[in-house]
């Protein structure tokens, strides 16, 4: 969970300390999910408060902060976005995660999808194949108090074998196909949501569940978001 940040202040003459929690952003975080996430379908609970309560302000540049809960993507630098606030929660819901879940995410970015499921999930194993990204999204995660975390600079196609099998995976970027090593990660049972088509356009959101060697596919409608990078292929 991230860190509350509690501001002190000592009243001059007595030794009496009065603490505020004020949070300039809570009007807007209690806005955006009132009116962009549950008022456009999410019913969750968990996932409704989570969303408001995850600082999705200071997942962005610090100039940015005052536009951080309006319902659309925000650039954070090497060509990605932070993704809209509802699709977060769409994506984060159409998983239907248990607190015993262990995670895979596929494009870290800034670190917020990452926080999100943080607080719903045991353990988060996020990707992210851009090395200035996942050493910011590390240290950022880290200094809110993000522990369950899990950050790795490394080509998100290939997943994370070394911490498979996962009980849901989310990709947060295009792709033309469900990448297999995904699939073989994913436990029977588990849930793999992921912008599916064109990688240059629009996608569509898909929702995979795996049934042994059977695959169920689901469609939930359009997206965009931008496109799997693979150009640069590390090894952790």
């Amino acid at each position: 969970m991230a860190k509350l940040i509690i501001w002190c202040t000592v009243l001059i003459g007595t030794a009496l300390g009065v603490c505020s929690t004020a949070d300039p952003f809570l009007a807007k975080r209690q806005t955006m999910v009132e009116r962009d996430i549950k008022g456009r379908g999410v019913s969750d609970s968990r996932v409704l408060e989570v969303m408001g309560k995850t600082p999705r302000h200071r997942f962005v540049d610090k100039r940015q902060a005052q536009d951080a809960y309006a319902d659309h993507p925000l650039p954070i630098g090497q060509g990605q976005t932070i993704s809209q606030p509802y699709v977060v929660a769409l994506m984060t819901e159409a998983l239907r995660l248990k607190p015993t879940d262990r995670v895979l995410e596929i494009g870290t970015g800034s670190g917020y999808q990452a926080a999100v499921l943080s607080a719903l999930v045991r353990e988060v194993y996020s990707i992210e194949i851009r090395k200035p990204l996942a050493d910011s999204a590390r240290k950022r995660l880290a200094d809110l108090g993000y522990r369950n975390v899990h950050v790795g600079y490394a080509d998100g196609y290939f997943g994370w074998q070394q911490a498979a099998p996962f009980d849901a995976i989310m990709v947060t970027a295009a792709a033309n196909h469900i990448p297999p090593p995904l699939i073989k990660q994913l436990k029977d049972g588990g849930r793999l949501i992921l912008p599916l088509g064109s990688t240059m356009f629009s996608q569509t959101l898909t929702l995979v569940i795996r049934r042994g060697e059977q695959l169920k596919v689901e469609q939930m409608g359009p997206v965009n978001f931008v496109p799997m990078a693979g150009e640069d292929r590390k090894k952790r």
